[in-house]
């Protein structure tokens, strides 16, 4: 795939990356992101990109994008109006959710529900029932589930959830429900959680089920649109959307599921900072996206983000794969304002894109951090390579009414700004590494994101973390970490049985079952039978407690010396996470089985290094605030400086999609790869 184009549709910008691996170039765009109508944003940015790359849109022989708009939908209320199937007497499952205590990155306690993607009004409880081991106890009422599902209908539903007790055990009532649904209403959508979320826990398994069905109409209308529109370009690449955990599907399955979609974002952000870690050599690594809206924070250990079962969504618990990625309100567009209290606090609300900072005169007038940055003089008067021009007296007024407030200086007021901002970043950033059990001091600092490399150097300050590893397009990095995917999947089947010998052939059938299942995803996805790679795993736990381990395992090898190994890695690993060993028995409670086509890795443009020092790559000097005192700068013009310049700080190095802020007492390198890595020379 010689052209690929990855698009990333952030909360503030839309960023598009295209990789001419023919040519050896790279193109960037970044445009204000349009939230009434995301394509808007995404064709203006894509005609900047060809303008700029001089290739007709048929060159293209890849899109891969990642979208905000499964969020948005479920945070903003847009979503379809759904109709929920549950069993009798279980119509309040979403209602009673689940008790939770908010994580520590979440500072006061609210225990606040969220507004349902089911209403009551258009729930019913269908006359039937399922024990937990898949027996039927009521038979279905077909007759009166007609009733029901024609109430509901009637009341202008737009797609349908169905999700019975134990069906993920036994999906035959479920089945029975789609049929007469897709019978009487075969243009209505419907959704049941056996196929969706195969798993226990009915909460979970309802809320993410009808999660897809609140977005399902809204996303296939915008994808539809979306490729037209390319279509009509004369552009037909292969289009796939990037998933929540790091891998990529087609079109087709993106509108069947569009709740895999909700995290794409922060997970291609991840995928690209572990592209920079191996790239570097540094393999462990903490990846922090700063962009207009949220920063998001990852964990790299080897060269591999961190993976987990579950993800947030607003208030809602989603339970799918995803990448681990931690998110605070701290963003270039926070908005700072004075507490109750009289103390400066920043976030976690936005200005968004719309109006945006003061500064970005669009109508905005409060306080920002990117306002904050622009009066300490760490700012270019215009950004995305002069498409937002910044006016420094909008941001000063902005700033100048928080200074009255607080009795401060301009300057200092500022100061305070980024201060507050860094500290409450840097606080989320030791947190991601004491839950991996480490200190924050054992990683280096991936920054990227569009505000990130100005703030990397004072985290790393904070956090002794070094170096600071700026990537060569740190705005775009989500969009540039699409090319680093796989086409992924995984399915999984809850299994609760004893380990000892007698699962053997139940683990055998099951397995087999599922691989069918992922092989069939795969050769939908154009991927040839030879092409797919399968990795099989099991969760195991001590018999009724609720702390799994996952372990690979080979189905077909399976045996008794097969079994006895497993509970060997099992005691052993529980022991060292645990730090306890434990005399219970044992038992499976989730077989699953993950898919992949390996995608060819992207090939960026490298340098070799030269006798041609940084001072080619002088673009003038500025004066700027840092920490109390003003400095006179070299500023750089990152796109001039090649592999092996050297910078002494205090500098700034600007680019198209961010500037970089090398504080006093750190320089900065350029390596082969072109990042630039930060260091302290104390």
């Amino acid at each position: 795939m010689p052209i690929r184009l990855g698009i990333d549709v952030g909360g503030t910008f839309t960023d598009l990356f295209l990789l001419n691996e023919t040519q050896k170039t790279v193109h960037l765009v970044k445009t204000p992101s349009t939230p009434n109508d995301h394509a808007a944003g995404i064709l203006k940015g894509f005609q900047d990109l060809l303008a700029e790359a001089e290739i007709p849109a048929g060159d293209i022989d890849s899109i891969l994008h990642g979208t905000s708009l499964p969020t948005n939908v479920v945070l903003e209320r847009k979503g379809a109006r759904v109709g929920l199937l549950v069993t009798e007497n279980f119509e309040q499952v979403l209602h009673l959710a689940r008790s939770q205590t908010p994580s520590p990155l979440n500072g006061w306690m609210a225990m606040q529900k969220p507004d349902l993607p089911c209403d009551l009004e258009l729930t019913r409880g269908i006359p039937e029932r399922m024990n937990a081991r898949g027996e039927i106890v009521q038979p279905m009422n077909e007759a009166r589930a007609r009733e029901l599902i024609d109430e509901v209908v009637s009341k202008g539903v737009e797609s349908i959830t169905i999700s019975l007790l134990h069906s993920y055990v036994n999906p035959k009532h479920e089945q029975t429900l789609r049929d007469i649904v897709r019978s009487r209403y075969p243009d209505l959508p419907v959704f049941i959680s056996s196929e969706t979320h195969p798993e226990t826990h009915e909460y979970e398994r309802t809320l993410v089920t009808a999660i897809n069905a609140y977005v399902q109409p809204r996303m296939k209308e915008y994808l539809k649109n979306l490729q037209q529109e390319f279509e009509g370009m004369q552009c037909s690449p292969t289009f796939h959307i990037f998933r929540s955990d790091g891998g990529l599907m087609g079109i087709d399955h993106a509108i069947e599921s569009p709740v895999n979609s909700v995290r794409s974002g922060p997970a291609g952000g991840a995928c690209g900072a572990a592209f920079v870690s191996v790239n570097s050599g540094y393999s462990n690594a903490v990846g922090f996206d700063m962009g207009g809206t949220s920063t998001d924070i990852c964990l790299i250990q080897e060269g591999c983000p961190g993976a987990s079962p579950d993800t947030s969504l607003g208030k809602f618990p989603i339970e799918i794969p995803s990448v681990e990625v931690y998110s605070i309100g701290a963003g270039g567009g926070s908005v700072a304002h004075v507490s109750i209290t009289g103390a400066l606090q920043v976030g976690p609300e936005s200005a968004d894109a719309v109006p945006g900072p003061a500064c970005y005169a669009k109508g905005g007038t409060a306080a920002t951090v990117t306002d904050a940055n622009l009066v300490l003089g760490r700012l270019p008067s215009e950004l995305s390579g002069g498409k937002i021009l910044l006016d420094t007296k909008l941001a000063e007024q902005a700033i100048g009414q928080l200074a009255h407030q607080l009795e401060l200086d301009l300057l200092e007021t500022a100061q305070a700004i980024v201060d507050v901002t860094n500290e409450n970043i840097s606080g989320a950033l030791r947190l991601a590494a004491a839950r991996k059990g480490s200190d924050l001091k054992n990683f280096s600092l991936i920054t990227y994101g569009g505000a990130g490399p100005l703030h990397g150097n004072a985290l790393a300050v904070l956090g002794q973390c070094y170096p600071v590893i700026v990537p060569p397009t740190p705005g775009v990095l989500s969009a540039f970490g699409f090319l680093c995917s796989s086409i992924r999947n995984e399915v999984t089947k809850t299994f609760i049985r004893n380990l000892d010998v007698a699962a053997i052939d139940d683990i055998r059938n099951s397995m087999f079952q599922l691989t069918r299942h992922i092989k069939d995803w795969l050769s939908e996805e154009g991927v040839a039978s030879a092409d797919q790679n399968l990795e099989y795993t099991i969760d195991i736990q001590y018999r009724r407690k609720n702390d799994q381990l996952t372990l690979m395992f080979r189905p077909d090898k399976m045996d008794e010396a097969a079994v006895q190994d497993l509970m060997t890695q099992f005691e052993t690993g529980y022991e060292q996470r645990y730090g306890v060993k434990v005399d219970a028995p044992m038992e499976i409670v989730k077989l699953r089985v993950l898919g992949t086509a390996k995608v060819e890795q992207p090939k960026m443009p490298s340098s070799v290094s030269h006798d041609r020092g940084a001072s080619a790559a002088l673009a003038g000097e500025k004066r700027i605030y840092i920490e109390g005192e003003n400095f006179n700068v070299h500023v750089y013009d990152r796109s001039l400086l090649s592999a092996g310049n050297e910078i002494t700080g205090p500098a700034l190095v600007t680019q198209r999609d961010s500037t970089t802020l090398i504080h006093p007492d750190h320089s900065g390198r350029i390596d082969d790869h072109l990042n630039l890595l930060i260091e302290t020379t104390n």
